[in-house]
C-alpha cells in the first residue's frame, strides 16, 4: 500500500481500524510532508470557546525543530491526533475487519486535536532538510462529532498527561553530555552513593534518599558555569568539589551514617534541601579558580554553621514560618548568606 493516494473525491490512507468508547477510530501511517499538508490548525484568532485546541506557542517550535534536525537518526515523535469533519469510509483489505484503506472526502476539514506543536516543528524541519519527507509519523484519526466533542477530546488527551520529573529526565537522558557526565560523577562521590533519589524531584517521608538527582544536577551546573573545560576536567572538578563539601557538613555525615534518620534529616535541617545544594554550587563557583587541593580547607567554615531550621539566621532567607521557601530570590539570598559566612569565619580563623 502506498502511504497516500488522491483522486478527485478522496484522500486515501492505509489504516488500521479500532474501537474506543464504542466509536470507530483509525491509525494511519503518514509521510511527514503529507502530515503537514493534510492536517489543519484551527484559527488562533477565534475566541477560545469556538476553538478545538490551545493557541500555538511559537516559542516552543524552534526547540522541537532543532531536536529533529540535530537527532535525525534517533528522534522520536508520538502520534498526532486529528478529527475529520466530513465524510469518511473504511474499505477493508483481504476481508480483514482491521486493516484497510481510509477514504476521507476531499471536502473534509482535518483538525489536529493533539500534536500541533510537533506538526509545526516538522514543517520547519522539512524546510531545512527536505529528505525528511521520506519519513513517517502515525496519525490517530477520529470522525468529528462537532466542536464540543473536539474540545472534550483535547481536554481528555491532556488532562491525564503526567510530565516526567526533572530527575527522571536526567536519569534517562543519554544524549545530553552533562547528564551523562554527572551520572558518572555520582559513582565516585561516596556521599551520594546510594543516597540520591534518581526518579523524583521531591523525596517522600519514608525514602532513604538524602538528595535528589535534579538538585545535584543543577547545583553542579551552577558550579562549573561558564568554564570552557573538557568533560574530563569538569568531571574531576565536580567530584573534588562535592567530596570536599561533604567532608565539612556534619549533618550530611551523620545522615549518611544513619546517626540521623533520613526523615529527621529532611525535617530538621536546612542543609537537607535543594536550596542548600544550589547555594553550595554558587559558592563553589566563586572559588573554582583556586587550587583544587585547597578546597577542603576553604570549606571548613561549613562545620561551624548551625544547619538546624531552628537557627534564626535562616528566617526570611530560606525559611518562612518553618517552611523552606525556594524561590529564585531565596536561592540568591541563601547563597549570599553562605558566602558571607565563609568570609566572616575565614577571617576569624
Amino acid at each position: 500500500m502506498t502511504a497516500l493516494r488522491k483522486n478527485q473525491e478522496n484522500y486515501e490512507l492505509p489504516a488500521v481500524r479500532g474501537v474506543q468508547a464504542g466509536r470507530q477510530y483509525y491509525t494511519a501511517m503518514c509521510p511527514l510532508n503529507v502530515a503537514v499538508q493534510l492536517l489543519k490548525y484551527s484559527d488562533s484568532s477565534l475566541p477560545p470557546e469556538v476553538r478545538a485546541q490551545r493557541i500555538l506557542n511559537k516559542q516552543r517550535i524552534p526547540e522541537l525543530k532543532d531536536y529533529i534536525l540535530k537527532n535525525s537518526e534517533s528522534y522520536v515523535f508520538s502520534a498526532l491526533t486529528a478529527s475529520v469533519d466530513g465524510d469518511i469510509e473504511f474499505e477493508r483489505i483481504n476481508g480483514s475487519d482491521r486493516i484497510g484503506i481510509l477514504k476521507i472526502s476531499m471536502n473534509s476539514v482535518i483538525i489536529i486535536n493533539d500534536g500541533q506543536h510537533r506538526q509545526a516543528a516538522i514543517a520547519q524541519a522539512l524546510e531545512a532538510n527536505p529528505a525528511l519527507r521520506k519519513e513517517d509519523i502515525s496519525i490517530v484519526i477520529f470522525h468529528d462529532q462537532g466542536l464540543r466533542r473536539s474540545q472534550q477530546m483535547f481536554t481528555d488527551l491532556n488532562r491525564h498527561t503526567v510530565r516526567p520529573t526533572k530527575s527522571l529526565n536526567i536519569l534517562f537522558d543519554n544524549r545530553d553530555p552533562f547528564s551523562i557526565l554527572l551520572k558518572e560523577c555520582l559513582e565516585q562521590i561516596p556521599m551520594f552513593q546510594g543516597s540520591v533519589e534518581m526518579e523524583k524531584s521531591t523525596i517522600s517521608n519514608r525514602s532513604k534518599a538524602l538528595f535528589t538527582l535534579s538538585g545535584i544536577f543543577h547545583a553542579s551546573q551552577d558550579f562549573i558555569k561558564g568554564k570552557d573545560w573538557t568533560d574530563e576536567e569538569k568531571k574531576v572538578a565536580i567530584i573534588a568539589f562535592w567530596n570536599a563539601t561533604a567532608a565539612n557538613i556534619i549533618p550530611w555525615k551523620h545522615a549518611k551514617e544513619r546517626l540521623i534518620s533520613p526523615e529527621n534529616f529532611r525535617r530538621d535541617y536546612v542543609c537537607a534541601h535543594t536550596i542548600m545544594l544550589r547555594a553550595l554550587g554558587a559558592l563553589g563557583h566563586s572559588m573554582i579558580d583556586t587550587p583544587m587541593e585547597e578546597w577542603q580547607e576553604r570549606l571548613k567554615f561549613l562545620q561551624e554553621i548551625d544547619w538546624l531550621k531552628s537557627n534564626e539566621d535562616f528566617q526570611g532567607i530560606v525559611l518562612v514560618k518553618e517552611r523552606i521557601t525556594a524561590s529564585r530570590n531565596n536561592q540568591v539570598a541563601f547563597a549570599k548568606y553562605v558566602e558571607e559566612k565563609q568570609a566572616l569565619i575565614g577571617a576569624r580563623g
